[in-house]
């Protein structure tokens, strides 16, 4: 069976890491993208699951070099493994501010605890219109506390992504929750 037009052939790559990657991924990427959106709720969890990808086909790339199969099926299992992985991590711990708010309500005293529960209402709907890594990120942040770090290394994911969607997510919260102020919680 011919290479895939992708493969390269032996001895026909580059020696520069960044050549091989750039080849990889301007090869790859648009299939794989396709490939894990089928597994991905949502274009942002995707996008990080590719991009983890090829992080890790970076680390492996002399190991896969030096090998004679093909690329693109290694990626494909890497990246069907990743999406496996955050799937199981977002049923593993669902937001629970809806049971919250309603055990606030059957303990209402006064007008400050009816502020409290409208506000938590007001936060749970705009954080149900966040992606669920993006949700991850502001409850691991903000609920359960840590810095990037610390929330980088609870998800697994790298701290420069835990601090681009935690960017992101408060970005979208700003837009759903009209006077930020408001909220006392």
């Amino acid at each position: 069976m011919p290479p895939h037009p992708c493969e390269p052939t032996s001895g026909a790559s580059s020696d520069d890491p960044e050549v091989q990657l750039n080849d990889l991924f301007s090869c790859h990427a648009q299939p794989l993208r396709h490939y894990v959106e089928r597994y991905c709720r949502d274009t942002a969890n995707a996008e990080d699951i590719v991009q983890e990808t090829f992080i890790r086909a970076w680390r492996h790339l002399p190991q896969l070099r030096q090998d004679d199969r093909p690329i693109r099926p290694w990626l494909f299992h890497v990246a069907r493994n990743l999406a496996t992985d955050a799937n199981r991590a977002a049923r593993a711990r669902p937001v629970s501010a809806a049971l919250q708010a309603a055990e606030a309500v059957q303990s209402l005293r006064d007008d400050a605890a009816l502020d409290q529960v409208l506000d938590r209402q007001v936060l749970e709907g705009a954080l149900q219109h966040l992606s669920p890594a993006h949700r991850r990120v502001v409850v691991e942040t903000f609920y359960v506390g840590g810095g990037a770090g610390a929330v980088a290394d609870q998800l697994g994911i790298p701290s420069g992504t835990a601090r681009s969607r935690l960017h992101y997510a408060l970005r979208a919260l700003r837009r759903e929750i009209p006077d930020p102020d408001a909220i006392a919680c």
